[in-house]
């Protein structure tokens, strides 16, 4: 028997990435059409994981809940078999956002970097991605972004409210990163990766730092390439941008097309804020095909939306979207927040997809929490997305092998309606239905077929 494993979330439903019956795959008629026609003959991209923001926000909000609570959210992210399997981080270089207040690591004006300390993150956010490591059972990728330099390498003279990197501290903040990477090390944490800046094309009345495409060309060729390299830091992968979609071609033809830039760079990172331009991600790829797409960065903005459905919806069809067009790997905001999205030292609250509630201690799972576990659960690290054709618009879809052999295909409905459909996969074809705004992963092995 040729059997289909089903997985389901649905808003009118208590489905919430649960097992449902198996499915039956049936010999294809010769002449048989069907919606979702799956090609393991062509092969894209390998998957480098999923993952989240491990944030000061988020690491101090945990160490405010009871012990059980807190390993509860790291299990529901980094268990493999009971969680979401993550195998992926963000966190944030000196103070983001989500920080309690502005910090870095230095005193001021220390042109040396003598006075390097880390110790503000060994109070939270350290034991934080220890503990995630711990339930995953071995290393995190992590990757590392800054959203400011300290104030004084700054030409605003301030973190908050964008500003310049400074041209005379160019060379002290490049090996800022080096040094931030090494302390992160002699905790026993390796850094994967390292953006340039955060969202450099945006003042934001928060932690920022604004680079134009030819500065962060310049930085990179001038600066951090040449002192990662000199620090024997070559193995950490640099990405540019770190921003959205909407100019992300015309950056990354900027620092990629210049060979002295593009030689240092492993990639681009993006977010999905301001549009859904996932054809501009696959444009990357078609100019610079040997080159790393990344989702860096992703959240509903405007504080907690506690039940919402909308939410779970908009991850599933920017997953999709992004993964059919060449991304690697994806990477959410605040893997939990508190009851009002913070906390954030400048009143920017966001959502996430727990919410841990000061007051009643209790944790509440939003629907993007079950939208990214219908991907980041069934397609694995180093999964390769395979040929799909789909004829039917309703439907969102995207397919992958795994290197178990089996492929997790994921099929979104946002419709009012239910919505029968047919995939067929070599000589075989399946029949299945998908009610009213929700999400399935069918897992079958494709050495049977």
């Amino acid at each position: 028997m040729k059997e289909i494993k089903v997985v389901m979330t649905s808003k009118n439903t208590q489905d919430r990435l649960t097992e449902k019956e198996n499915i039956t795959f049936s010999n294809r008629l010769e002449v048989q059409e069907v919606d979702i026609e799956l090609d393991i003959n062509k092969r894209f991209q390998t998957i480098l994981g999923f993952g989240g923001a491990l944030t000061e926000a988020a690491a101090y909000k945990l160490s405010q809940m009871p012990f059980d609570k807190r390993q509860q959210v790291i299990n529901s992210y980094f268990d493999s078999k009971n969680g979401l399997g993550y195998s992926m981080a963000r966190i944030h270089i000196n103070s983001c956002d989500f920080s309690l207040e502005n910090y870095v690591y230095i005193e001021e004006n220390d042109t040396e970097l003598k006075t390097f300390d880390i110790s503000r993150e060994k109070k939270w956010v350290i034991p934080f991605i220890k503990d995630c490591m711990k339930v995953k059972g071995g290393e995190i990728k992590i990757l590392a972004s800054p959203w400011s330099p300290p104030a004084w390498m700054k030409t605003n003279k301030e973190m908050n409210n964008g500003g310049k990197l400074s041209p005379e501290y160019k060379e002290v903040w490049a090996k800022y990163y080096a040094k931030f990477i090494k302390a992160y090390r002699e905790e026993g944490i390796n850094i994967w990766g390292i953006s340039v800046q955060n969202e450099p094309a945006a003042v934001q009345v928060w932690d920022s730092c604004v680079y134009s495409a030819e500065e962060e060309r310049d930085f990179i060729k001038n600066y951090l390439g040449p002192i990662m390299h000199s620090e024997k830091l070559e193995d950490v992968n640099i990405l540019i941008w770190d921003h959205n979609r909407d100019i992300m071609v015309e950056r990354a033809s900027t620092v990629l097309s210049d060979p002295e830039a593009a030689k240092y760079v492993w990639g681009t990172g993006f977010h999905w804020y301001l549009s859904e331009e996932f054809e501009n991600v696959g444009k990357v790829h078609e100019l610079f095909p040997d080159k790393h797409l990344l989702f860096t960065e992703g959240c509903q903005e405007g504080g907690v939306k506690l039940g919402e459905w909308f939410t779970g919806e908009r991850y599933g069809r920017n997953i999709i979207g992004d993964l059919n067009n060449w991304t690697e790997g994806y990477l959410d905001w605040n893997i939990v927040l508190n009851e009002e999205g913070g906390p954030n030292h400048v009143g920017n609250f966001c959502d996430a997809p727990i919410i841990a509630n000061t007051n009643t201690q209790q944790l509440h799972y939003n629907s993007s929490y079950y939208y990214i576990g219908h991907f980041s659960k069934y397609i694995r690290p180093g999964a390769v997305r395979i040929g799909m054709i789909n004829k039917n618009n309703q439907l969102y879809a995207t397919a992958f092998l795994n290197k178990d052999g089996k492929i997790a295909l994921v099929v979104m409905n946002e419709t009012e309606e239910n919505i029968d459909f047919t995939f067929g996969f070599g000589n075989d074809v399946a029949k299945l239905s998908l009610p009213e705004h929700s999400i399935a992963t069918y897992i079958f092995d494709s050495k049977l077929l």
